[in-house]
């Protein structure tokens, strides 16, 4: 039996980048996404590790009031409802679509896993269009803990009733590849531009510059007998 798929959704199945003409607007720099972005992951982990939880969305809010008073930004109401609620709407990669369709033709069962809430994971998916290959979509906010603690995995695991061993997390951040390796599961890592692996973690077996690099190597690994 070939793992079952995770996938984690922002920046692995959904485009962030969408979001930069608002930090121009904002911040005078579309750079600054990244910045923000990146504090938002920093302090989601940090509340896990300090035994608290927020809803994505207040992380996400939060660390956009904090890089603008860190940078010295007037961040109007209307500014942030403007970056926060963009979350909802993100387009899926180009190339992500055809690979999830391979996938799924190719008889695997795949899920979502995020950190966002369950109802912004849903309304992504839908909008998307994605959700047609998604078994479910799984949110961090049941367990109350946000990757990379072991709890979302373990969650899924046991939700779609397989063991550790036969889930593969598919994510573009090294936090969540190993996160989940150290869990138990086998992983995927997609090198979207500015991402790399983190060498202490363990090397994923699988791979590749986007989503259709990946898919193919998946297939290879989990299918050695098809065609590719």
């Amino acid at each position: 039996m070939p793992r079952i798929l995770v996938f984690d959704v922002n920046e692995t199945l959904l485009d962030l980048t969408v979001l930069e003409p608002h930090f121009g607007h904002v911040f005078g720099d579309k750079t600054m996404l990244r910045e923000w972005f990146n504090q938002v992951i920093q302090f989601a982990e940090a509340l896990t590790l300090a035994g608290e939880y927020r809803n994505f969305g207040e992380v996400g809010r939060a660390a956009l009031e904090m890089t603008a008073e860190a940078h010295g930004v007037r961040l109007s109401p209307e500014d942030a409802q403007e970056i926060m609620g963009g979350m909802r709407n993100l387009p899926a990669h180009p190339e992500v679509s055809q690979a999830l369709r391979c996938l799924k033709n190719a008889g695997f069962r795949m899920v979502a896993l995020t950190n966002s809430p369950q109802a912004v994971v849903d309304a992504q998916m839908k909008q998307t269009g994605l959700q047609q290959y998604l078994e479910r979509n799984f949110s961090v906010e049941t367990v109350r803990r946000y990757k990379p603690a072991p709890e979302p995995y373990h969650m899924v695991a046991a939700e779609v009733g397989v063991p550790m061993s036969q889930l593969r997390m598919v994510a573009a951040h090294a936090w969540d590849v190993g996160g989940a390796m150290q869990a138990g599961c086998a992983a995927a890592f997609i090198a979207r531009p500015g991402k790399a692996v983190f060498p202490l973690f363990p090397k994923p077996d699988v791979t590749g510059k986007d989503l259709a690099e990946v898919a193919e190597a998946i297939l290879k690994a989990e299918l050695p007998q098809r065609t590719v």
